[in-house]
């Protein structure tokens, strides 16, 4: 699955499932720009992975991409790219009767809008050179709609279709267009959350396990995902390996989606 030669822009990547793309990817052997709203951590975040991938080639590309000039701006440091990885995101919880106009457009704007505007901006190029790779980072959420924060369910399932409208534009051309669905992940903050509900006598697999048991029993391994699993598949559909697999949505969410399809 080597990945010598090309370039990838992997959004939202200073932590969590983001950074753990772009160390997949640039242990893979690609150049990595890793993205993020403010330059200073940023470059802190490309100092991280630096060390996690020793000789691994990671560069900044900050910008607020919710923004004109936050994309003007990662455009100008990166024109054209081989692999685009669309993992920015945001998530929290509001009662359905309380969102407000306002927030519907923020999590449009931030979890489609964002994927949207880059993939127009990289696409053609991708489809000029006969190869490319778009993937757009989603969630169970998507199918599972959460009754908590349907407005994140809503911009996750919005961005399925997203993939599969860009795969037919690319159809024939040697660019493949797919989503990921990422399941229930240990990410920052999780286990904090974890401990809150089960108590913190626990050691941490056992108190994930007793968390996905009650809270998330359609889970088939029973334990939260690490995000280094949800990059291994990231990898492998960036890689030539894949390069009959288009306009799909897989899954990497631990059997949690009860469904055969997607």
């Amino acid at each position: 699955m080597s990945l010598d030669g090309r370039t990838a822009l992997v959004t939202g990547s200073t932590q969590g499932i983001g950074a753990a793309i772009a160390a997949g990817l640039a242990e893979a052997g690609a150049r990595v720009a890793v993205n993020g709203r403010d330059a200073v951590r940023t470059e802190e975040a490309v100092e991280r992975l630096r060390s996690r991938v020793p000789g691994g080639e990671l560069f900044s590309a900050p910008g607020d991409l919710a923004t004109d000039e936050g994309l003007a701006e990662v455009l100008d440091r990166l024109p054209q790219t081989d692999i685009l990885v669309n993992s920015l995101g945001i998530f929290g919880a509001r009662p359905a009767l309380e969102i407000d106009d306002a927030e519907w457009r923020r999590y449009f704007e931030v979890n489609v809008l964002t994927a949207v505007r880059l993939i127009r901006a990289y696409l053609p190029s991708m489809k000029e050179r006969g190869w490319g790779r778009v993937l757009n980072i989603a969630s169970d959420s998507a199918v599972v709609i959460p009754a908590e924060m349907i407005q994140y369910g809503m911009s996750k399932t919005a961005l399925l279709a997203v993939s599969r409208g860009f795969a037919k534009e690319a159809a024939g051309t040697g660019v493949t267009v797919n989503s990921v669905i990422a399941g229930p992940t240990h990410t920052g903050g999780v286990e904090e959350f974890v401990y809150d509900l089960v108590g913190k006598d626990l050691p941490w697999d056992e108190a994930q396990r007793a968390f996905m048991r009650e809270y998330r029993p359609q889970s088939l391994i029973q334990r939260l995902i690490e995000p280094e699993e949800i990059a291994h598949l990231v990898v492998y559909l960036s890689s030539p390996l894949a390069s009959a697999t288009t306009g799909g949505a897989l899954r990497v969410d631990g059997g949690y989606v009860d469904s055969i399809l997607p």
